[in-house]
């Protein structure tokens, strides 16, 4: 029989967390999403994103609120669902719109908003021009000069844009090695 999460010291603040309050964070959820499964669903994400926490981040000791520390782990889990959703329907829609004969098969599709949301993720916490000024030179080529006509910002924002999001794009290729 496999382990249990109670059965490693390190996760049993998170199954007494579990035990505690997972029934309230459903319907804490239920309440603003107004669908149970896609409340239990996130529920059941929020405890994973805390098991597959780093460990000291984790939750070590008993929490003074510990209700509204699953709230905001969990506000985090939804923004994140929301977030993937989007994009695969903004993907799909450019897909709908490919003129007949272009069409790709269901695991290229897969594989193509599996990466769009691995980039997604790597480019999250970056401003929205440092975001696009990055897009726009990797994805279309555009020199600085134009993409600092695009964004109506100088070269040299455009260089320092560039920059912020490169180094941002390997810190988090370091952390999810």
């Amino acid at each position: 029989m496999p382990p249990v999460a109670s059965d490693c010291p390190a996760h049993q603040p998170i199954a007494a967390l579990y035990g505690d309050h997972h029934r309230w964070l459903v319907g804490w959820l239920r309440a603003r999403l107004g669908c149970s499964q896609q409340a239990a669903d996130l529920a059941q994400d929020t405890f994973v994103r805390l098991l597959l926490a780093d460990p000291q981040k984790s939750v070590g000791s008993p929490l003074k609120e510990p209700r509204h520390f699953l709230v905001t782990v969990a506000k985090r889990v939804m923004i994140d669902s929301f977030r993937r959703r989007a994009l695969e329907q903004a993907y799909l829609q450019a897909l709908a719109e490919q003129p007949p004969g272009l069409e790709i098969s269901p695991e290229e599709r897969w594989l193509l908003i599996e990466t769009l949301q691995r980039l997604d993720a790597m480019l999250d916490g970056l401003g929205r021009k440092a975001k696009r000024a990055f897009l726009l030179s990797q994805l279309q080529g555009l020199p600085y000069k134009d993409i600092a006509e695009e964004l109506q910002v100088s070269v040299s924002s455009v260089t320092k844009y560039i920059a912020k999001a490169t180094e941002h794009c390997l810190f988090f290729a370091l952390d999810h090695q």
